[in-house]
């Protein structure tokens, strides 16, 4: 008695990857009319018959994507988780996020999770630290993966690569605060040895470097506190800085309650830009000026390209950077 075809002798069969086969079992308008012709061409040369009882209890799986973010406290991976989910839903898919809270140990655990239970693909914008284990588990699962944000320290090329433009918008921030006359810029905020500090200040470091003029850095945890106590150090012992590019929002924010306590005029006496440009940015006296990533709309485009290659089989490029852009407020033009 010959064996009885499976999906992934139909995924064989037809060309595609065993999640196009399951999106056309499941009638989802995400399939393209040629490659269902071809997979439903496939189902028949091979006598394949869909048992939908077995596919419930299996769980129906093949709809199911996670989503692993670093760190849902911080507003700007919230509104990309957010926007990430919602255009999943609205082509049928669930969404099954955690939130690894930058240990890469439960990094390491939700993820072998989210496999066990059988989803479709992964987003991840990881958290730094891995020792190379959620490298392994995914290749080891053979799904589709887009690293979004952040790269996996180990193991980070076998995995498409999605993110922002930070050193331009590095370099936008520090030439606009250069124009308005500072001098005396510092870089505020993010750990050194992150990669994504780096690349944020890669591009005020190259302004300077073209200015002539030496780069002042000052590194810490990407919160309001360290914000907040920086502001009120630089007010006491630092006063010939006049202008920082902070490494995100929530460090300028932080800055902007620090200089009110010290009774420093933010966009007068000192000029600051933040970085992401979250909601809050616009609704804060003085509003603060940021780089605007509109991470809402890169969280759709991210989950468009997961949807993509679900539906094609085709991958991503190996690395793609969305456009940033600067929108200045009166924390650096002082009006």
């Amino acid at each position: 008695m010959s064996k009885r075809p499976t999906i992934i002798d139909v995924a064989r069969h037809a060309g595609v990857s065993k999640s196009t086969v399951s999106l056309v079992l499941q009638n989802s308008p995400l399939v393209k009319k040629a490659t269902r012709k071809a997979v439903e061409d496939s189902m028949r040369a091979l006598n394949y018959v869909y048992n939908r009882s077995a596919a419930n209890l299996r769980g129906a799986d093949a709809g199911l994507i996670g989503l692993v973010i670093n760190d849902l406290r911080n507003p700007f991976f919230t509104e990309f988780a957010t926007s990430a989910q919602m255009t999943f839903a609205s082509h049928g898919f669930a969404t099954v996020i955690a939130n690894t809270d930058e240990d890469p140990d439960i990094q390491a655990q939700v993820i072998g999770s989210m496999i066990e239970h059988g989803v479709s693909a992964l987003v991840i914008s990881p958290a730094y630290g891995d020792d190379g284990a959620t490298a392994a588990a995914i290749k080891r699962a053979g799904i589709p993966v887009l690293q979004v944000l952040r790269m996996i320290d180990e193991g980070a090329d076998a995995f498409p690569f999605a993110s922002l433009d930070y050193a331009n918008g590095g370099r936008l921030a520090t030439r606009h605060l250069i124009e308005l006359g500072a001098r005396h810029i510092a870089f505020v905020g993010g750990l050194e040895e992150r990669g994504v500090t780096r690349e944020r200040m890669s591009g005020y470091l190259a302004v300077m470097a073209e200015e002539g003029i030496a780069p002042v850095t000052f590194h810490g945890r990407p919160t309001r506190a360290f914000g907040r106590d920086l502001a009120i150090m630089l007010a006491r012992q630092h006063p010939e800085i006049d202008a920082a590019l902070c490494f995100n929002d929530l460090v300028a924010l932080g800055m902007l309650s620090g200089f009110a306590q010290s009774g420093v005029d933010v966009g007068r006496q000192f000029r600051l830009v933040g970085f992401d440009d979250i909601e809050e940015c616009a609704l804060m006296y003085p509003k603060l000026s940021s780089v605007r990533c509109d991470v809402a709309r890169f969280g759709c485009r991210s989950a468009a390209t997961m949807l993509e290659w679900l539906e094609t089989g085709k991958r991503p490029p190996d690395k793609e950077l969305a456009a940033v852009k600067l929108v200045a407020r009166r924390s650096s033009l002082g009006h």
